[in-house]
């Protein structure tokens, strides 16, 4: 996506945290670590200043329509979304819906290896409508799916 007629690369990420991620940093950290969920924004807001993002924005919801209706809302608004559905990912046709509806890429994130845990995990409805999945790395996850949505970007615009 090019910026005005300077041909600046505009990059514009939407994270989304789905139900329970408000509670990281106390919810069963030894799963999903010590760090909350406003310390995992601010990494990534430093991080997606280092890659000349130009807007991140963050939204966490424990309410599925709050998440489908800022999908659809990103048409046109942001150029990727990173989605860490929590629960979601294993039972919302919604969420799916919304993204395979709307023209922005997704890159689904889990802070834990979904495929290593209780049977019910391991199935992530989602993941056939986005364009890949990390899991397991942590925060390292998220760091991750931004560097290559950054990436994805710079590729497409060249």
């Amino acid at each position: 996506m090019q910026s005005g007629s300077e041909g600046v690369n505009v990059k514009r990420i939407l994270v989304l945290h789905g139900p329970n991620l408000n509670l990281l940093g106390t919810r069963e950290p030894e799963i999903y670590g010590w760090l909350t969920l406003n310390d995992i924004n601010e990494l990534l807001h430093e991080r997606a200043k280092t890659l000349g993002v130009d807007t991140i924005d963050f939204l966490q919801s424990n309410f599925e329509g709050e998440l489908v209706e800022a999908i659809q809302k990103a048409r046109g608004r942001y150029d990727f979304i990173l989605l860490n559905a929590g629960a979601l990912t294993h039972y919302s046709i919604a969420l799916r819906d919304a993204i395979a509806a709307v023209p922005v890429p997704v890159i689904e994130v889990h802070l834990s290896n979904i495929h290593r845990r209780e049977e019910f995990r391991r199935t992530s409805v989602i993941a056939p409508v986005v364009m890949g999945q990390i899991c397991g790395f942590g925060v390292d996850s998220y760091i991750a799916a931004l560097s290559i949505a950054v990436r994805k970007l710079q590729k497409d615009t060249k």
